[in-house]
């Protein structure tokens, strides 16, 4: 939201003056001196011109009940920016959106030497805003932008603010009701907004605060109101986040992939094993058997065993067991081998395959040998033609794939909740998707 129009030339001299009013005889206090122009009085609602000596009154506004009292009271004194100023004057201005009310609230501060800036006020998120004594380059690009001092500002929201309430001194003739064409760019955290007045067009900078800067600058007791929503120009807590994860991200996946070559370099990949054999479903006998011994050379590392079987619209069931013949280990797995195709109203169709490979991790050195019992579909003397490949230290590919889905995770993650941020954002802005959109 856009502060007031600019302020005149900071004073050479400094005070504060006393007058009444005119109208209630309540006493008033003019902190800026000359500069001020107008004056609204807290008692009756009187705005006065200030450089009229017997206070003419320029407009009387009425005032509803529970109307806005200032969070920062006038003539409390804070440090923004290493500078001292003064809170001398409060208004509180209006857009309609599809017709709906939006209040924000300014507050004008004074410093006698470096002159006037603006806090502002929505939902609990604070600007300070100051007005630029450049103009900005507007960029032809759709939607509108504009650059200044090297950043780009995006288009936010263009809308028609008037002012609904005043309280304290102005360095222009402010009145209740007073309308003005506001529009409003944004590069989080900041936002430049122009503001046309009277074929007068005044530009000016906000930067986002937080309301505990805001009360700490100012001393102010208790704690400020809590923000509400995303402000437009409000910084992503998440915008830093999502940089330095996908950095982190690149450099453990390069990490990732120098293991994976060094693992896979220097993996044996030694055929220790190899049978083929046969099985013909019966109702009686025992089916299972054991392989001759073979032995795992060299380091504890995993051992990969794979079966390719002649299934064809049919199954194969093996039960394995891996047996230390010294020690009588053993590492007990079961594998399925099945295949299936045929033809239907969406054309041809298969499922599975024939063959399956699964690792057994972490299997010591020393003579081996496999229990395989198989089982497969009954009610025929189908038989089955199955090989039995056993591989000593073999890369298992599957591992790092789980590792990079684990590093994937938390990143895609953060930057979900960044994207969701900026939706937030940009949902209060003239860009806002309609409800068929969404």
């Amino acid at each position: 939201m856009s502060a007031g129009p600019p302020a005149p030339t900071p004073p050479s001299v400094s005070g504060v003056k006393s007058m009444n009013c005119p109208n209630c005889g309540a006493a008033l206090t003019v902190r800026t001196f000359q500069n001020a122009v107008t004056v609204a009085c807290s008692h009756c609602h009187s705005i006065l011109d200030a450089k009229d000596p017997k206070l003419q009154i320029l407009q009387k506004f009425e005032v509803a009940r529970g109307e806005d009292e200032p969070l920062i009271p006038l003539g409390t004194r804070g440090t923004i920016r290493g500078v001292q100023y003064e809170v001398v004057g409060f208004e509180r201005r209006t857009i309609h959106v599809d017709g709906a009310p939006y209040s924000w609230h300014e507050y004008l501060l004074f410093n006698p030497y470096k002159g006037f800036r603006y806090l502002t006020e929505y939902n609990g998120h604070w600007n300070d805003v100051s007005v630029l004594k450049s103009l900005p380059t507007v960029n032809d690009t759709e939607p509108p932008s504009v650059t200044y001092l090297g950043e780009k500002f995006k288009h936010f929201q263009t809308a028609q603010a008037s002012t609904s309430f005043v309280l304290g001194e102005f360095p222009w003739q402010v009145r209740v009701g007073e309308t003005a064409d506001v529009t409003d760019y944004v590069h989080p955290p900041r936002v430049l907004s122009s503001e046309k007045m009277h074929r007068e067009v005044t530009w000016s900078m906000g930067e986002y605060m937080s309301g505990h800067d805001v009360w700490k600058a100012f001393g102010l007791a208790g704690d400020p109101p809590q923000p509400v929503g995303v402000y437009e120009n409000q910084p992503s807590p998440l915008a830093a986040n999502v940089v330095s994860i996908w950095s982190l991200f690149a450099i453990f996946v390069l990490v990732l992939l120098v293991v994976a070559m060094l693992v896979s370099t220097f993996t044996q990949r030694k055929v220790v094993f190899e049978g083929t054999y046969q099985f013909t479903p019966t109702i009686t006998g025992e089916p299972s058997f054991v392989t001759d011994p073979f032995e795992l050379p060299g380091r504890t590392s995993d051992v990969e065993v794979r079966t390719v079987a002649n299934v064809s619209n049919s199954w194969i069931y093996l039960n394995y067991a891996l047996i230390n013949q010294d020690s009588g280990q053993a590492y007990d797995f079961g594998r399925e081998v099945s295949y299936y195709y045929g033809y239907d109203s969406d054309g041809r169709w298969s499922e599975g395959g024939t063959s399956d490979t699964v690792v057994v991790p972490t299997v010591p050195a020393g003579n081996y040998y496999l229990r395989i019992e198989p089982e497969s579909q009954t009610g025929g003397m189908r038989t089955t033609v199955y090989r039995v490949i056993v591989t000593r230290d073999v890369p298992v590919n599957s591992l790092y794939l789980f590792a990079l889905l684990a590093l994937l995770i938390p990143a895609a993650a953060i930057t979900w909740r960044s994207i969701s941020f900026e939706h937030r954002r940009w949902a209060e802005s003239d860009y806002a998707p309609s409800g068929d959109d969404e």
